[in-house]
């Protein structure tokens, strides 16, 4: 038999999740579902701002979303990398840039012949052979080539854009496709006695809302997730401390940078990340080693403009749901887990909830099969970022604040040890199946934050008919010319995708 179709789906909470989630549900079903969203204006979102990587660019795509519009519409700007300061010592920066090292030239892949080159002491900085910061630090962009033989392809990018923005513009693109809004707060659900479904939301004025699928938006607060289901949550405190933020706007200078910034101050680290309109500042730390009011006026010292709201702050715990999805319920953003956003993975962690929810949408029975496989993507998605984190607060040599000793000693989970040993001893990259960072990425933080190869790759040393310093030459030389011919970041933004906020 056949079993049901879903045909009532709930989404309740709004912001980028939710409206994330209206917006692609309601253009995968195209009709055959009601989707209903239910926010308040009165809880409000986090929405202080977002940085993102790559894949974002997938998701829009998925939507038919024109990157330029989208740009205009939430006063965003291009993003080639994140530069991250003081987190190896004091004095010292690295870049973690879009895309790969250098260019291939032989079978042997480039950024080994770099640690070849490195580990006897003939090159040092690892950023001169990143197209993305080369570009970066000239305050540069545009598109990557689409033909692959040219250093112009090898780098990637992303974006900035204000979430608020973007919630809003995500909701238009639902309400068009027939999403129905309600404004109201939901205080409670009903159950079904025997499955432990939920079969319907109550509302503040008394309303019912009834759905075969509900998806769980509601943030740190877990309304139906884990007040209702009492699903449970995972704590990864121990491994990254930091448990408060406190973010404020300013107003912009004359050049937008098209990269986010990172950097390490003494119980955590400040982004600040350029829009169109406004910078948007913030500061992560731990309240074991740092209160609010001093972690305030750290970052309005710190600002370089004109502060434009009042500083929030931001109370959360790093980890994750014991299950994303429980009974008839999906966890979609923060109601799912919260990762800090160093490395601007949480709007990913939205856009991977529900692309593999779409993969492997339920009928009504919300077949076990599909729960579990769900789960146990989404939990090894979590885990893999989660230590790729750690890695940036563990590789440190700084001793100066009581908060940096705790991250240098502490424990870490064993799968990242075992990756950190095999590329100090061997040079090598060891990656999980699926992972979301690739080898650049990791070679990035490793050789940025003190994790040297004690030997090159074997294979990099065994073709002495390979003219590597001449190809390595060859490559820099390719990359600094291509970044010559590049348009100024606000030039491009101001030809291709002007905000009116500006």
């Amino acid at each position: 038999m056949t079993p049901d179709p879903v045909k009532d789906i709930v989404i309740v909470g709004g912001g980028s999740a939710g409206w994330m989630t209206a917006a692609a549900l309601a253009n995968a079903t195209q009709g055959a579902c009601r989707i209903t969203l239910i926010e308040s204006e009165e809880i409000g979102t986090v929405g202080v701002g977002e940085a993102t990587i790559p894949p974002v660019k997938y998701f829009n795509s998925r939507l038919g979303i024109d990157e330029a519009t989208f740009l205009k519409e939430t006063s965003g700007t291009f993003k080639l990398g994140i530069q991250f300061i003081d987190w190896h010592r004091k004095g010292e920066a690295y870049f973690h840039p879009f895309g790969q090292y250098g260019a291939e030239f032989d079978d042997v892949p480039f950024y080994q012949y770099w640690i070849r080159e490195f580990v006897a002491g003939r090159t040092r900085d690892l950023d001169n052979y990143s197209m993305a910061w080369a570009a970066s630090a000239a305050g540069k962009f545009q598109h990557p080539a689409r033909e692959k033989r040219l250093i112009q392809s090898t780098f990637d990018y992303a974006y900035h854009f204000d979430a608020t923005l973007y919630a809003r513009y995500l909701r238009k693109y639902a309400e068009a496709r027939g999403v129905r809004r309600i404004a109201g707060r939901v205080t409670g659900a009903a159950q079904d006695s025997e499955t432990g479904f939920i079969q319907s939301v109550s509302m503040e004025t008394g309303e019912t809302i009834s759905g075969d699928l509900f998806i769980d938006c509601t943030g740190f607060f877990g309304l139906l997730i884990e007040k209702t289901l009492k699903t449970g949550f995972e704590d990864w405190s121990h491994w990254l401390p930091c448990n408060r933020a406190v973010a404020v706007p300013c107003k912009p200078g004359g050049t937008i940078d098209p990269y986010t910034k990172s950097t390490a101050k003494k119980a955590g680290w400040q982004w600040r990340i350029p829009l169109q309109h406004r910078i948007g500042n913030g500061y992560v730390y731990c309240s074991d080693h740092l209160s609010a009011e001093e972690a305030e006026a750290e970052l309005l010292s710190s600002i370089e403009g004109e502060p434009l709201a009042e500083p929030r702050h931001l109370r959360f715990q790093t980890g994750r749901r014991k299950q994303f999805w429980n009974a008839n319920v999906v966890a979609i953003g923060l109601s799912a887990g919260f990762m800090e956003p160093l490395e601007s993975t949480s709007l990913h962690l939205i856009q991977y909830g529900i692309m593999r929810l779409l993969a492997m949408f339920p009928a009504k029975d919300m077949s076990p099969l599909l729960r579990d496989e769900y789960n146990a993507l989404t939990a090894a998605e979590y885990e893999r970022i989660r230590d790729f984190l750690i890695l940036h607060y563990k590789a440190t040599e700084r001793r100066d604040d009581a908060f940096w000793r705790y991250c240098a000693d502490m424990n870490i989970p064993d799968r990242l040890q075992y990756k950190i040993d095999h590329f100090r001893t061997h040079g090598m990259i060891v990656s999980d199946e699926r992972e979301l960072f690739h080898n650049p990425s990791w070679i990035a933080v490793y050789i940025g934050q003190g994790v040297h190869p004690e030997r090159a790759p074997a294979l990099s040393g065994l073709r002495p008919s390979v003219p590597v310093e001449q190809r390595m030459q060859q490559v820099r030389k390719a990359m600094n010319d291509a970044v010559t011919a590049m348009p100024e970041h606000r030039q491009f933004i101001e030809t291709y995708c002007k905000s009116a906020l500006q």
